[in-house]
């Protein structure tokens, strides 16, 4: 009769190894219980809401048109201005919430540096929403 020792040689010892199948089983009903009752706890009260046909308002920015002739004569809607009026109502633009378009139509015989420089005046006074007119038929 052996009492033990420090060799095992039956081979019918004790295993180290957990069993995982027990587990993998409770996952299992667990996961089950999980889908089964998750759709009851959800409480939804049906309300007829009211439809709301409100639109936003959109405020439309003012349009100012600048008109350059060949002589180099400003119009700012339709009005002659020299260089300081037109720099002093940049500046009163600018200043606008929502700022105004600023449309600039000038004459094709016109020197660039004129339409350079309302371009510039804008720019330093602060307006960004520059646009130019041009007449579409094309004179050949």
């Amino acid at each position: 009769m052996a009492f033990g020792g420090l060799t095992n040689d039956a081979g019918d010892g004790d295993n180290a190894e957990i069993n995982m199948v027990p587990l993998i089983d409770v996952m299992l009903v667990l996961l089950v219980i999980f889908i089964i009752t998750a759709p009851l706890l959800t409480h939804a009260v049906k309300v007829d809401l009211p439809q709301a046909s409100s639109q936003p308002n959109d405020v439309k920015p003012e349009t100012i048109n600048l008109s350059i002739k060949a002589d180099g004569t400003v119009y700012w809607n339709a009005e002659a201005v020299d260089a300081a009026a037109w720099q002093a109502r940049m500046d009163l633009a600018a200043q606008k919430n929502p700022q105004p378009e600023i449309h600039i139509r000038a004459d094709g015989d016109l020197a660039y540096r004129n339409v350079a420089r309302i371009m510039a005046d804008a720019a330093r006074a602060g307006l960004t929403k520059l646009g130019f007119i041009t007449d579409p038929r094309q004179t050949q």
